[in-house]
């Protein structure tokens, strides 16, 4: 450890924080699912408790990057952690406080306080990033690696913490389960206060409010493709997905949650190694650009397609939508750890935040219209029309990749 550089050091630490949080948000998840499901909630009304959550995804990147760019990362990762106890907290009322506008608010603070670490953490690799080669590999190649990691822990992580919320809520109850994970991010974030960096991602030049919009082409371009790409997972894989799998295959909720959160875990396992598949960790490979984005969504457009037209085709439903489903999140896993690496490599160096916070803003919005139409095209025309709206939505991100410059803007 002691040879160990400050800014690894700080890196670990971030990362740490990051985990913590990831844990408790996956937990939590599943905690208010479960147990607002036991006490007798509908499925839209449980839908509705997060619909703040997602929807405050989009403000908070937004104005996050320009917050973090004034009062440094250190500052906004650590008021996400504090607004995250502050959200568990609020669920420890009693009983009887528990409303649907109460649990939203909480909801809506947790969702807050969520993409104010993960903005916090993707900005901070960067100026963390270690200025030494290794391995023989160039100063970007080595930023994918660490971010390929960041973000497929953190994945793997929430997968983890839907089995941990379901495993609280059995043994410790929902009270004594909030109580434990609001203990623990405590902790989290006393240590967070008293060993991070300050003035870590602090612009040179403070930030106007109206630079919260990117004046940059390519993280324009970039955001862009990342809405598409991400509005084509969630289309089919929020709502369409789990109710297709519980009416069509009969599977009960703890099925359909395991496999889901089995998913999410491999998916975060392959994006940590995203660099390898790429071939970015070959010796003085170049770090991937627009020929690798434009090439994986390509693929990933296939799939969704694929599936359809097998469930036409009459083939084993099972076995065509499952192992379509392994397939596209292999593919998945690699274009989002392409395009996290992307937005970290064309952000400028000073303000970070900025160019990241307005990047997952456009991720939370493609998440957020992924959903609703994911429900309403569900109901509407069913789990294919879904599916090849998940591929027409590919096939934009692809033509919107080819935009994207060859090499990284000066």
């Amino acid at each position: 450890m002691s040879r160990i550089t400050p800014a690894v050091r700080q890196y670990l630490l971030i990362t740490g924080n990051y985990w913590a949080f990831t844990l408790t948000d996956g937990a939590l998840r599943m905690l208010v699912v479960l147990y607002f499901n036991e006490l007798g909630y509908g499925p839209l009304a449980i839908a509705m408790l997060f619909l703040f959550y997602e929807f405050f995804g989009v403000v908070t990147n937004l104005v996050g990057g320009w917050l973090g760019a004034r009062i440094g990362l250190n500052r906004t990762m650590n008021i996400g952690l504090g607004m995250q106890v502050l959200a568990l907290a609020m669920l420890l009322v009693p009983t009887t406080w528990l409303t649907v506008a109460w649990v939203m608010a909480a909801q809506a603070l947790s969702g807050i306080a969520k993409d104010l670490n993960k903005m916090s953490a993707k900005s901070a690799v960067k100026t963390l990033l270690p200025q030494a080669q290794a391995d023989g590999q160039s100063q970007d190649s080595l930023l994918f690696r660490y971010i390929a990691l960041l973000t497929g822990s953190k994945n793997a992580l929430k997968g983890i913490g839907f089995f941990l919320g379901g495993a609280l809520l059995t043994v410790l109850g929902f009270k004594g389960a909030v109580l434990a994970m609001a203990l623990l991010l405590l902790l989290v974030w006393i240590g967070s206060l008293v060993m991070l960096k300050s003035e870590l991602g602090k612009a040179k030049n403070k930030p106007k409010f109206r630079d919260i919009f990117s004046k940059s082409r390519s993280v324009n371009i970039l955001s862009a493709a990342r809405l598409c790409l991400f509005a084509a997972r969630d289309v089919w894989f929020v709502v369409a997905l789990p109710v297709y799998l519980a009416d069509q295959f009969g599977w009960d909720h703890w099925a359909v949650g395991g496999f889901l959160a089995s998913w999410v875990i491999a998916y975060g396992i392959v994006q940590t190694f995203a660099p390898q598949l790429t071939g970015a960790r070959k010796q003085n490979a170049q770090p991937p650009g627009r020929n690798a984005a434009v090439g994986w969504v390509m693929l990933l457009a296939v799939i969704p397609a694929l599936i359809a037209l097998g469930l036409n085709a009459g083939w084993s439903p099972q076995i065509t939508l499952l192992g379509g489903l392994m397939l596209f999140g292999v593919l998945f896993a690699v274009n989002s750890s392409l395009h996290s690496f992307l937005i970290v490599h064309y952000a400028s160096d000073d303000g970070v935040s900025l160019d990241v916070g307005f990047y997952y803003m456009a991720n939370a919005a493609g998440r957020l219209l992924g959903t609703v139409f994911s429900g309403w095209l569900f109901q509407q025309a069913g789990l294919n029309a879904c599916l090849w709206a998940s591929s027409i939505l590919l096939a934009f991100t692809w033509v919107i990749s080819f935009a994207l410059p060859k090499a990284k803007p000066q």
